[in-house]
């Protein structure tokens, strides 16, 4: 299974490779005023890539991290009642 994952990312890298070296084309971006911005094609997808998925992502770390610390001050509550002795345990005078 392993191997079939490495020779997806392969077969994926090459791809990409292939197609960003056959449209390695200057673009011009208009910026505010007279500012004008050369970039190849290749960057600009990727640095579009980037701006859409990033935000995506520390989002989902954000929530991942706040569930993991919801659970572990659960954890811990439920930790202190169960040392905690009930009437039960305690020996009659």
């Amino acid at each position: 299974m392993q191997f079939l994952k490495t020779l997806f990312w392969v077969v994926t890298a090459v791809f990409l490779a292939i197609l960003a070296s056959r449209n390695w084309h200057d673009v011009t971006l208009n910026l505010w005023g007279d500012i004008q911005v050369d970039i190849k094609t290749p960057v600009l997808i990727g640095a579009m890539f980037l701006v859409g998925w990033l935000p995506t992502y520390l989002i989902y770390r954000a929530k991942l991290w706040r569930q993991r610390q919801r659970l572990e001050n659960i954890e811990r509550q439920q930790a202190v009642v169960r040392t905690e002795p009930s009437v039960e345990d305690v020996p009659a005078a």
